[in-house]
């Protein structure tokens, strides 16, 4: 049961934040200033603005860490409040748990560093470029700032990790973990990390309103973004027991494949993404027909787009009327492993506020055959939500959230 929501996204900080600007259509991306863009790729992403890392991350836990690591402390600490869960109050710090996704670490940190190796020699180079880079480096923190000994890892499998992570998490609470920080953050706004990423499934685009167009005919690529959501998962009684103030939606069934083939072959089709959409939907207990909404991955790319839809169009062919699709994070651009984790988090409100998020600047020509949400549907009479989601080298995942309409909040 998802008990509480973090969020650091372009579209906001914080879950009512988040939200009430997800319902306005308000797009996040725009022309990246904070340095010059000329020879990069990348012109155009999903930038954080209003986050004040003061607030969150102390004077002397700043000076160690990256900000994708100061996104998941925030998102963090914005979650375990949401939930009113406080890990230094419980009994046993070995029942609670930390799981985030990472793809790509701490660049803006390694970039100095590197900077300050070359420019100033060996000495420069502070003892922390060993850890605040590295992928385990917001779980780590996470579990230090808040005492938490439990199951703690981190899963890489770049934007399917936010599912995984959560397939992760139900798991351990199968087993006997109490509560599970679940989710992930990403701040790959660097011409470091840009350089690294490279030109792959990127858009060149240079205005916001058309670089990021899943599922239409001039789809170039993806936009890269920052941020990403931390969620609180426990089991319901466990909730309820306890006092939370809102049980946002359950997760009900999760599942991952992958597409096993070789990056210099051809691209492969759709069928072990639908896979792990119906397996996802099984695992639930649930019938396509049951879905009220998808949340699609929406790369941006007109091949992966084409799978995608074949994959969804083959999934839900027998039910009964056409299934709604929205892709919101073309509000925020691709998170990398943030992206699937704040996918779950749109989801989880998305059930209990009985609303479809939009998706914003699509072509209305596009679709594939897809019934794409542009405006907020309310009164939706939402039940399930299924979210998709891949990542780069061919991982696929999906998850199916289930409405609590019973809820304490």
């Amino acid at each position: 049961m998802i008990s509480g929501i973090g969020v650091v996204a372009p579209t906001g900080v914080g879950a009512a934040e988040h939200w009430a600007a997800t319902l306005r259509g308000v797009c996040g991306l725009a022309p990246i200033t904070a340095f010059d863009t000329a020879g990069l790729p990348v012109h155009v992403a999903g930038q954080v603005t209003g986050f004040d890392p003061e607030r969150f991350v102390p004077d002397r836990l700043r000076v160690q860490t990256d900000r994708w690591t100061w996104m998941a402390l925030a998102a963090a600490e914005l979650a375990l409040a949401d939930a009113r869960l406080d890990p230094a109050a419980e009994d046993d710090p070995f029942a609670l748990a930390v799981l985030t996704s990472s793809a790509s670490g701490g660049n803006e940190f390694g970039q100095r560093e590197i900077q300050a190796l070359y420019a100033e020699g060996p000495q420069a180079v502070t003892a922390y470029q060993s850890i605040a880079w590295f992928y385990a480096a917001s779980t780590g923190q996470l579990s230090i700032r808040h005492g938490i000994k439990g199951p703690c890892g981190v899963i890489v499998s770049d934007g399917a990790g936010g599912i995984d992570a959560a397939a992760q998490a139900r798991r351990l609470i199968r087993h006997g973990t109490e509560a599970v920080l679940l989710g992930g953050t990403e701040a790959p706004l660097s011409p470091y990390a840009i350089t690294c990423h490279g030109t792959r499934e990127v858009s060149g685009g240079r205005d916001p309103r058309t670089a990021y167009r899943p599922f239409g005919r001039s789809a170039s690529g993806a936009v890269l973004g920052e941020g990403g959501a931390i969620l609180v998962v426990e089991e319901r009684e466990r909730a309820l027991r306890r006092g939370a103030p809102t049980l946002y939606a359950e997760l009900a069934g999760t599942a991952s494949t992958h597409d096993a083939h070789r990056a210099a072959g051809p691209p492969p089709d759709h069928r072990q993404l639908a896979r792990a959409m119906r397996l996802a939907i099984e695992r639930a207990g649930i019938a396509p027909e049951d879905v009220d909404v998808v949340f699609a991955d929406g790369a941006g790319d007109p091949v992966r787009d084409a799978q995608e839809a074949a994959a969804i169009n083959e999934v839900f062919a027998h039910a009964v009327g056409s299934v709604p699709v929205t892709v919101p994070k073309t509000m925020t651009g691709r998170l990398g492993s943030g992206a699937a984790a704040l996918d779950l988090a749109w989801a989880a409100l998305a059930l209990h506020h009985d609303t479809i998020p939009p998706s914003v600047n699509l072509e209305a020509e596009g679709g594939y055959g897809l019934d794409l949400v542009t405006e907020p549907r309310e009164h939706a009479a939402l039940r399930h939500a299924l979210v998709v989601a891949r990542g780069s080298g061919g991982f696929n995942a999906a998850a199916v959230l289930r409405a609590v309409r019973d809820d304490v909040g």
